[in-house]
């Protein structure tokens, strides 16, 4: 059964105010509550302190007269019409224009008044009062809506409209708590991005309009009216799929009140979390922007770099394979067979150099632009392993090389040719920064689902303040002096280590050695 109609009557005669009540109590299609008063001074007051459905107010009273109450209204209330019916026995044509044009909605005469007549009006009166109410309230939503998107937009840092958000929110719903929540809760639970304000009860977001109260700190379940959880989704349009997805909900949270939300807020709600997500689709595409910039910035300065080092590192080494190949060629016939054997000697030792050199920059430069090739496939790790250590045994007879084995190796997975350039420059190193020989000592352990190998040397190690900035492209140590060098080893180390989803770090004392250990999974995911 509809709820009924408030109505105030504002009338000096008793009997016509009577007749208003036969005729309305009739209406077959209203039912109405009355309220009375017999003074126009009385009657402003209930106006003023009571909203009422509609007014029949007389034209002609003892203290004033109905246009004199109307412009008392207009003191009080700035509005352009009432839902007021004026009524008057001596009124005319002029009297009805001046009393519409101050915000009476309707005008009857009281000669003559017919039940069908007045219930007809009334009930047209209440009908254009609640639309022109709906009208208002759709015109302020819209300046609201307006008004607080401009506030979230003004920024185009995240964190800021995130903020922005919770907090015009909280303003406009007059609730306890604002927040939004990133992430999709098909996934996992969705992330508290920004939050303003405390909530009563410990719940969270499943999808929209659904929540998972969780007990209280009591241990008891929370009742129902313990919260009150309005939800938006946050959908941002790709372009790329021409599809929109579900970056996360931006949720309005009450128990202070006991009032369920009305369909204006879930609307409100629902129009600023588009605004959201246009801001946040806005500061995303400035963020990639600027990310791919700096990318950009950092490739130009990577090649700038390797331009500088190719003309330094490659003139040394040049000079070495010219003179050797220059003597060779003039006085190859007269030199001794051993002469010639350690020039062919420098000749390779410096090509090689220089190979490796151009290997490990184009190695850096493909990881520089996401661009390597990773291409993991069974491998006996143990076996691989053993056989560079072989190699550098035969090639660096000055140092001891010590390889020790332990656990189960087996099911290793892994790219050959980038772990030949990790366990290379690893153990390049090792010797190279050993300049009095030594030893080099290479521990592998294989566990369930890793393996973990480490280089052990007994050098010049590195100051402590350097090691952070080593995996750095072009970053040696400050105690380095004159060994030869340009900084890529250990960041195209860490790079290849990085391809296999594993890890390195590096134990150093300065004087006293330097330990790389390095963590591989044994079977490492292939990314799309």
């Amino acid at each position: 059964m509809a709820a009924a109609h408030t109505l105030l009557i504002v009338d000096d005669c008793a009997e016509d105010r009577e007749v208003y009540r036969e005729y309305l109590s009739s209406d077959p299609h209203n039912t109405y509550e009355f309220c009375e008063a017999s003074l126009a001074e009385v009657g402003l007051e209930l106006f003023l302190k009571q909203q009422f459905d509609v007014v029949l107010l007389d034209f002609y009273m003892p203290d004033m007269t109905g246009l004199e109450f109307l412009g008392q209204l207009q003191k009080h209330q700035h509005k352009v019409q009432y839902p007021i019916i004026m009524l008057t026995g001596q009124g005319n044509e002029e009297l009805a224009v001046r009393a519409m044009k101050q915000g009476v909605q309707d005008y009857l005469g009281k000669q003559h008044l017919q039940p069908e007549v007045l219930q007809r009006t009334v009930r047209s009166v209440i009908q254009q009062s609640h639309l022109h109410v709906a009208l208002h309230k759709t015109r302020e939503q819209q300046r609201l809506i307006a008004t607080t998107a401009l506030r979230i937009r003004q920024s185009l840092d995240l964190s800021q409209i995130l903020d922005t958000t919770v907090a015009e929110v909280q303003q406009l719903l007059e609730c306890d708590h604002v927040a939004v929540y990133q992430g999709d809760t098909q996934d996992s639970s969705p992330k508290i991005k920004a939050e303003l304000g405390t909530r009563c009860c410990e719940s969270r977001t499943l999808n929209s309009g659904e929540i998972l109260a969780h007990p209280t700190a009591n241990g008891e379940s929370p009742q129902k009216d313990d919260y009150r959880e309005l939800t938006a989704p946050i959908l941002i349009h790709s372009p790329q799929s021409s599809q929109s997805y579900t970056w996360g909900y931006l949720v309005a949270h009450q128990c202070s009140k006991i009032t369920a939300w009305h369909p204006e807020e879930h609307s409100l709600l629902n129009e600023l979390a588009v605004q959201l997500a246009i801001a946040i689709q806005q500061a995303e595409l400035l963020s990639q922007t600027q990310s791919a910039l700096e990318k950009a910035q950092e490739l130009s300065h990577f090649k700038s770099q390797i331009l500088a080092t190719v003309s330094h590192e490659y003139r040394s080494p040049l000079a070495v394979i010219l003179g050797a190949a220059s003597t060779l060629d003039r006085h190859g016939q007269r030199l001794e067979p051993s002469k010639q054997a350690r020039f062919l000697t420098m000749i390779q030792e410096k090509a090689r150099h220089m190979t490796r050199l151009v290997d490990n920059m184009l190695v850096m430069h493909q990881c520089e632009l996401d661009q390597a090739r990773f291409e993991p496939a069974p491998m006996n790790i143990l076996q691989f392993i053993a056989d560079i250590v072989e190699e550098y045994r035969e090639n660096t007879p000055e140092h001891q090389l010590i390889f020790q084995i332990a656990g189960k190796t087996q099911g290793f997975w892994g790219d050959q040719g980038m772990l030949r350039l990790a366990i290379d420059n690893l153990l390049s190193n090792a010797i190279k920064f050993s300049p009095d020989g030594g030893q080099i000592e290479i521990h592998l352990l294989g566990e369930t689902t890793k393996i973990i190998l480490s280089v052990k040397d007994f050098g010049i190690g590195i100051p402590q303040e350097d090691i952070p900035n080593l995996f750095q492209s072009f970053s040696r140590a400050s105690n380095v002096d004159n060994i030869q060098g340009i900084g890529l080893g250990l960041s195209i180390t860490k790079a290849c280590i990085d391809l296999h989803q594993g890890s390195i770090r590096l134990e150093s004392e300065e004087n006293y050695g330097t330990t790389a250990i390095v963590d591989l999974p044994k079977q490492p995911q292939v990314q799309p």
